[in-house]
Order: structure tokens, then sequence, then C-alpha cells
């Protein structure tokens, strides 16, 4: 990593695999060759095709070298949500899988150290188990934290079952990385890559309205969260969402009077929004601190790292760009006490301390790409 860059780049938001999996594994995902003499792989959910992944989804030395040819200086990997396995009634077996998984990003990590970054995977439908596999993750292994889906099955991430994951989340300090999952699917769904197209962006708001409405930050007010896809459309739709809150609180406030959009500046998302002009109103929305860049590499649906990059570059640093600081002061007290602004070594951009830590995980004084 060139420690000296104006800009080093960490993207938050990829996805990895080993090249093979142990037979428990495979029940739950099978790669199979895709056809002889060609490298790639076909995945197999529940015995039906899923999707072909290429080299570069699970051979590293391939990994590196598109890093290196995009001037990536360093990755956030993650396995794939579809291995979340939150809807399997053997919790034992998710363990056993996610062991495997997080196990194998762990030794990428201890291999390429300034290259790689891990968050973990975790059995959140037997919260005793998750916990215990994420104090392993962040004690033994060495992971920054990890990745969860938007919801666990019936439950939605502010339900109680899960306070005393959000507890020990909370004292570990560890990045937990939200990641659409178990979109609605079948009937009118199923035309037009509905799932992926709306779904995912519907899944990431509706975890972040639970967290938000449902006082998660209130309870464990230190939780330093990002969510994919540029916070879904949460950042498009705050306006409505504060209405709905102020004119039902009946329905919306019955857990926490505190109004969405006054947390805005205590959690981040990354950029993957696809499109020049839905960046530019997500840097002004949500605060340009708690936007990370982020590409979903390897995947179709990911987004070409030096278009985002580049136009975050003239955004975020141009001189005469003045920060929302209104959002800011609408902070809570609590955060504004805990998050007094300073200032990036490298890029002369202001940054909240513990948002800065979820960017660089700790261990590095760099950016993450975007302006912290």
């Amino acid at each position: 990593m060139d420690m000296t860059s104006p800009l080093a780049r960490i993207d938050i938001h990829t996805h990895i695999l080993p090249s093979s999996l142990s037979a428990n594994a495979q029940k739950y995902l099978e790669l199979r060759p895709h056809a002889e003499g060609d490298p790639r792989l076909d995945m197999f959910h529940n015995g039906k095709f899923f999707r072909t992944i290429e080299p570069n989804c699970f051979d590293i030395n391939v990994r590196l070298r598109e890093m290196d040819e995009n001037k990536t200086d360093m990755q956030v990997l993650s396995t794939i949500p579809v291995l979340f396995n939150y809807s399997s009634k053997d919790a034992e077996g998710v363990l056993a899988i996610s062991r495997e998984l997080n196990d194998h990003i762990a030794s990428i990590c201890r291999q390429h150290p300034t290259r790689f970054i891990g968050l973990g995977t975790v059995p959140l439908q037997a919260p005793e188990l998750a916990i215990n596999e994420l104090r392993r993750c962040v004690n033994e292994l060495g992971l920054k934290g990890v990745q969860i889906g938007t919801h666990v099955n019936q439950w939605n991430l502010d339900c109680a079952e899960l306070d005393q994951f959000w507890y020990e989340v909370e004292k570990l300090d560890a990045c937990v990385f939200v990641h659409p999952w178990d979109m609605p699917k079948g009937e009118r769904f199923d035309d037009y890559w509905m799932p992926w197209l709306c779904g995912m962006p519907f899944e990431t708001t509706s975890a972040i309205c639970s967290i938000l409405m449902g006082g998660v930050l209130e309870k464990y007010p230190k939780l330093r969260l990002a969510f994919a896809h540029g916070g879904g459309s949460f950042p498009f739709t705050v306006g409505r969402i504060d209405h709905g809150h102020e004119c039902r609180p009946d329905l919306c406030a019955y857990k926490n009077s505190k109004l969405p959009s006054s947390y805005i500046g205590r959690f981040c998302v990354d950029s993957l929004v696809h499109d020049s002009r839905a960046l530019k109103y997500l840097v002004e929305t949500m605060n340009e601190d708690c936007i990370m860049l982020g590409s979903d590499c390897p995947f179709p649906l990911g987004e070409n790292r030096d278009v985002a990059v580049e136009f975050l570059k003239r955004t975020i640093f141009h001189p005469g760009k003045t920060k929302c600081e209104e959002q800011k002061r609408e902070a809570s007290e609590k955060y504004e006490e805990r998050c007094e602004p300073s200032v990036n070594k490298l890029t002369g951009s202001r940054y909240c301390p513990d948002i800065k830590t979820w960017g660089a995980f700790k261990n590095y004084e760099v950016g993450s790409g975007l302006g912290r």
C-alpha cells in the first residue's frame, strides 16, 4: 500500500470464495467445473444453478493482479450472502461452514496483510453460536468484524433475540457490514431480475429503518455499522421516512422517538449506486465522512471502481465544497461528544474518529478511498 498517496483506496465491499468446499459446505453450495479447460466454476444452491463465477472470485493471484491493474490498495473480503444460510435449521452445520469460510478469509489476510482485511460470517439464527464465532473471528483469527444479512428469517435487526449479539459486537469494537439477502422472490418478482434490482435496495432500507427506529443505536451507541449499495433507498426516501415517523408515531416511533435522519453521520454506506447523479446526492445527504468506496467485486452488479473514485475525488475533495453542517448538528448529543471531527493526515478531509476507524479497520491511518 502506498502510504504517501493522497487517496489510498480501500474497497470495503468485495466478496470471495475458496476454490473448493468441504463435503459439509457442499450441502449448502456446490462448486462445479464450468467446462473442460475453462477455469470458471458453476455455483449450485440447493441443487439449482445459481451463477457462473470467474477465477477472480476464488483465485487470489487473479484478484491481486486485478487490484494492481485497478490501483486498488486494499480490499475488505467477505463471503457471498447466499452462504449466510440463516434459513437452515441445522445451526451447527451452518456454524461449521461459517468457520470454514472464516478460516479461508483469515488465511488470505495473513498471507497478504497489506492488501486484504477480513470480515467473517456467523450463524445468526442461533445467536449464542453466532456470538461465540464472532469472538473467534476477532480474538483468534484477527478479522475486523462480520458481514451480516439485512434480516434473519422473521427477525428484523432490532429484534430482542439479537440484543446479545449487538452487545458483543459493541464490546469487541467489531465492524459490521450489512448486506441485503433473501429478497422477495416468486410470482411477480420472477421477471426482470427484480429481487436484485428492486429487492436489494428495499432490504437495505428496511435494515437501516429497523436499526434506527428500533433504537439499536440508542442501546449500543458505539456500534460501527456500514450498509451496502449506498444504503439502498434510505438516502433517497429519508424525507418520507421522517415524515411517517412524525405523522404516525404510533406505528413508527413507539420504540424510539428520535427522527431517523438524526442518525445520519452515525453509520456508513458504500458508494455503490451506479450513477454519478445518485452518488452526488448521496454525498450531499449522507455526510461525506461516512461514505466508503465499495465495488461489489467480482460480481456482475458491481461497479467500475475508477468511475466512483474519480467522481468522488471531484465531489468530495473539491476546494469550494461545503460540508453538510446542518446534518452534523442534527446528530445526537452523545455522538457529537464522542466524535469531535478531526483532520485526516493524508487527505486533509475531516472525519469522525470512530467512523474513520471503521474504514481503516483500526490498523491503518489511510482512508477508505472516500473522505473520512
